[in-house]
């Protein structure tokens, strides 16, 4: 495969190196909000900032901006380290927003002290009007010019817990004026009488995203600030913040933005991933059919099949939509190498050897992997009764049929050559039970096994050695391609059909399988056993199907 060149983002850093910027001072972060798991929207930035680091053998700090106590929780904290983690990445330093909370909230009050902030009091309702629209500029506050020791009085009562939440907000004076909304104004602190999940309750004024966000960045030492497209209307206020508490001293932060990652039949909102858990549409954050990482684990997606779909989709500054199946097929990549293979009927119908004796049982060979000797071979027993899979039979066969149908020829997975005789149906005209005769010399692996060409080649189960067990076939969570864009909600396009669940049944080896093994069953796709999964009751999730099977 040909290796790619170097992304716009590394051709930027590259070009900062060749004018002088000195390697060693190159720091990268992912700073996520820790107010829900992480999804697969999050994918590309993470393997954007970590391979940087691996790249340029730079530091990566993971930073969590935990600006907002009233979404945000311990539990969301450890879950991200969990899941960038098992991606398989490291940080350098583990940092907090709120580590920074003091040396902010100093340099808001340096804000006022400088003209350059002041204290409103109007409602929420009264600012977004006097805001303007994109296409008529603001109006200035009433309390614009609200005297300095006015304003630094009634931040600190703000700091003491002296008034009470849409009271008063600190605003950056800029510019009312601007065709950049963020630049008229904005909020930089705003009353919260909530605890924070780690300074508790000690304090009452929170700093919002974009205050914190470059400061945090200048704070450690960030050399290049990377984020998605939407942020790119945020630099303005990025640079205007980093010039108001100069002189900057060391390294000036850069913030660059690229395209996010939009992943068709999904939706990344976090706050509509929090509905559908919500509203019990899934099983919870961790269900194999949402796009968050603890699901896409759950589900048997890997962490090389997922940094190998981020390599392939690349990094541009062009917004596009990115196919599932781009998705899948990195999977199928990945799992096809790293899986063991075993023999599973999802929808079993008996065949019944004739002329096999009743009381005779034997072992043939399969491999563990076809491509792969060194992986060694395990044993299946064959017996007179076996489970076949119900397409694998038809009555009256259709044209280039070369399975199983009266007066028909096919080998036996690693065992035999059989020929149909007859078969059975119920009541209501199913097929229950197909009767074979086999042909003693054509056994696999042995001499003169090849002595008799047939075209099928089926895979079956002891009755007798078999292990019933049940299995999640899943289809994508929606419908639509971009869920929601042509309905009233996108919960309009959900499909209710994404998951069946259905009794299996699993050749004797499976009986060892314990939770996040991973196998192929030969001709049905990629499977994980579930976490829930026990021996008593044994449970595997379908990954991904051996090809696109989506309609």
């Amino acid at each position: 495969m040909k290796k790619k060149g170097p992304n716009f983002i590394e051709q930027i850093i590259d070009g900062d190196i060749a004018r002088g910027f000195e390697k060693k001072n190159l720091r990268f972060r992912f700073p996520p909000e820790p107010n829900g798991y992480l999804h697969i929207g999050h994918l590309k930035a993470i393997c954007l900032n970590f391979n940087l680091g691996e790249k340029y053998n730079s530091p990566v700090n993971l930073r969590f901006d935990d600006t907002n106590p009233e979404k945000e929780a311990k539990e969301y904290v450890d879950a991200i380290k969990h899941d960038i983690n098992w991606l398989g990445f490291t940080w350098d330093k583990e940092s907090y927003a709120s580590d920074y909370f003091d040396q902010l909230h100093g340099w808001a009050t340096d804000l006022i002290k400088k003209d350059l902030a002041y204290i409103d009091s109007q409602t929420s309702e009264e600012m977004a009007i006097q805001k303007g629209t994109p296409t008529k500029q603001g109006e200035l506050s009433p309390f614009r010019n609200r005297k300095k020791e006015e304003s630094l009085k009634i931040f600190k009562e703000m700091f003491d817990g002296e008034h009470n939440q849409g009271e008063h907000v600190l605003r950056a004076k800029i510019d009312m004026a601007s065709p950049n909304m963020l630049m008229r104004d904005p909020v930089l602190y705003r009353v919260m009488n909530v605890d924070h999940h780690r300074t508790k309750g000690d304090w009452k004024v929170y700093p919002m995203y974009d205050w914190t966000h470059g400061e945090s960045d200048y704070i450690e030492q960030i050399s290049h600030s990377l984020c998605t497209l939407e942020f790119e209307p945020h630099r303005e206020l990025y640079d205007w913040f980093l010039d108001a508490i100069s002189p900057i001293k060391g390294i000036r932060p850069k913030q660059r933005e690229f395209s996010r990652l939009n992943l068709s039949y999904t939706i990344t909102s976090k706050r509509k991933l929090a509905e559908l858990v919500e509203a019990k549409l899934v099983d919870g954050w961790d269900d194999p059919r949402m796009p968050t990482l603890v699901g896409a684990k759950r589900r048997g997606y890997t962490p090389e099949g997922l940094r190998l779909f981020t390599d392939r989709i690349g990094v541009s500054k062009a917004d596009s939509w990115i196919d599932y199946s781009t998705l899948e097929e990195s999977m199928r990549e990945v799992l096809n190498h790293n899986c063991d293979r075993r023999v599973a009927v999802l929808d079993p119908i008996k065949l019944i050897i004739s002329n096999y004796p009743k009381d005779r049982e034997e072992d043939c060979y399969a491999p563990n992997h076809p491509q792969d000797s060194e992986r060694g071979k395990r044993k299946l027993k064959l017996a007179r009764e076996l489970w076949i899979e119900r397409g694998d039979f038809m009555e009256e066969p259709i044209k280039k049929y070369f399975r199983l149908f009266p007066g028909n020829q096919v080998r036996l997975r690693y065992g035999y050559v059989v020929k149909c005789l007859s078969f059975e149906k119920d009541v209501e005209g199913n097929i229950t039970t197909v009767f074979c005769e086999y042909l003693p010399d054509t056994k696999s692996g042995t001499p003169g096994a090849d002595s008799i060409k047939v075209k099928g080649n089926i895979h079956w189960v002891s009755v007798k050695h078999g292990i019933k067990a049940s299995v999640n076939l899943y289809d994508r969570l929606f419908k639509a391609e971009h869920p929601g864009k042509d309905k009233e909600s996108y919960l309009d396009d959900i499909n209710h059909e994404s998951k069946k669940n259905i009794p299996v049944i699993l050749e004797e080896n499976c009986i060892e399988a314990l939770p996040m093994d991973q196998f192929q069953f030969e001709r049905h796709g990629y499977f994980i056993c579930d976490t829930n999964s026990t021996k008593k009751s044994i449970l595997f999730n379908r990954t991904v199907t051996l090809r696109d099977t989506w309609k």
